[in-house]
């Protein structure tokens, strides 16, 4: 390992040089099954060959140019985002804390436009929005932000899946713009709340005048088994976040905004050297295209239903288990005690998982698995939960 990376990430002692579907090779040649698919972001597997074609095709014909002209790609994905989410406008950045910075943005100037000298957001508790600074402010993790103060202020943190806490602060004097919240949890542990919780949001927003904002930088993109999670629940946002596997790999992030959200951001408001360029917004047309062609959605709910599904009835009564959840591909299976050694002992077993908030294992495999590698995501947790104490 270079002793010039910067000491950020824990890396397990592992290097891959080529993948395919579910499957990643490392530089000995043994095979890993990626149940975490790059942390959600490796949707379509590695290396579909559809998607890799165009890659190398636009690669040769135009990666980048900067938006001061038009993109012609970029407005086609922005087309096809509008008409998956029925929201209005997008702006392209490079990442999910980008989008996330882009749609705090908006709130902000909302509220000034409106008045307000010292406008503040909601945000939930345990909650992950990015690690740039206003997005790592809006984060409901103490771990996360320590040691980066002063934080951007304000932010007012109410439970995740408590509606009523929401209207309690909406009793109170505060000078607020917007709701931010995750649909379903994915730091904190792949937490669902209960199915009327953001039609109560929504509720709490229309009466208040406040902007709904959904991140679904995790749980979007077909991950629960829709497009987007929030479509569960038939509700809908004022403003979206989504990234991760927008391009299976490449880097972008989207803000979608309609009604008032959508007119805020004019030239020279806010704006992204690389992002949408040509290159990374054909690659996502194409991923929006086969997931639509692949009936991906349909894929991610039938393959994160037999996965549940095992895992209840096969762990439901195991001790060491507090707790199985999830929807769709978004699983989360919480111990009683720390499961951070379990990362190693599973890719020692050719397995590839993420463990969140010390104690859940949390699955995030591509949304193209089979049944028989769904099976043996279900086999090697199990076998590896019977190791601890």
């Amino acid at each position: 390992m270079s002793s010039h990376l910067m000491n950020t990430y824990a890396p397990l002692p592992l290097a891959f040089v080529r993948g395919e579907g579910a499957w990643l090779w490392d530089e000995s040649g043994r095979r890993y099954l990626d149940a975490i698919s790059g942390l959600g972001v490796c949707s379509l597997g590695h290396a579909h060959p559809e998607l890799s074609k165009v890659i190398a095709e636009q690669s040769a014909r135009l990666i980048h140019t900067g938006n001061l002209v038009r993109i012609p790609w970029q407005e086609k994905l922005a087309d096809k985002l509008a008409a998956i989410t029925g929201l209005d406008k997008v702006f392209f950045g490079n990442s999910g804390a980008e989008a996330i910075e882009c749609a705090l943005k908006i709130a902000r100037a909302l509220g000034h436009e409106n008045g307000m000298e010292n406008s503040s957001v909601i945000v939930m508790e345990n909650s992950f929005h990015g690690r740039t600074m206003a997005a790592l402010s809006a984060t409901g993790s103490r771990k996360a932000q320590a040691g980066f103060e002063p934080l951007v202020s304000g932010f007012i943190r109410a439970p995740f899946g408590d509606a009523g806490a929401i209207e309690n602060i909406a009793e109170q004097s505060h000078e607020i713009t917007a709701v931010l919240v995750e649909p379903i949890q994915g730091e904190a542990g792949i937490r669902v709340p209960a199915p009327d919780y953001l039609a109560r949001l929504r509720s709490i927003c229309d009466e208040n005048g406040w902007l709904l904002i959904f991140d679904e930088i995790q749980c979007g993109l077909c991950r629960s088994g829709k497009w987007y999670a929030h479509q569960h629940e038939a509700v809908q946002p004022d403003i979206l976040t989504t990234a991760k596997a927008l391009a299976n790999g490449l880097p972008v992030g989207a803000c979608l905004a309609s009604g008032v959200a959508a007119e805020v951001l004019t030239p020279g408001r806010h704006g992204s050297t690389f992002g949408g360029n040509p290159l990374v917004s054909r690659a996502a047309c194409t991923v929006l295209d086969i997931m639509q062609a692949e009936n991906i959605p349909a894929r991610a709910d039938e393959s994160g239903t037999f996965l549940l599904d095992e895992f209840r009835t096969r762990l439901g009564q195991d001790s060491r288990v507090k707790d199985i959840r999830g929807r769709g591909l978004m699983i989360g299976i919480e111990l009683d005690q720390d499961a951070n050694h379990l990362k190693q002992l599973a890719a020692d077993k050719g397995v590839l998982l993420n463990i969140t908030q010390d104690r859940v294992i949390r699955l995030l495999p591509p949304l193209i698995i089979d049944r028989e590698q769904a099976e043996m995501i279900v086999e090697s947790v199990i076998e590896l939960i019977s190791t601890t104490d």
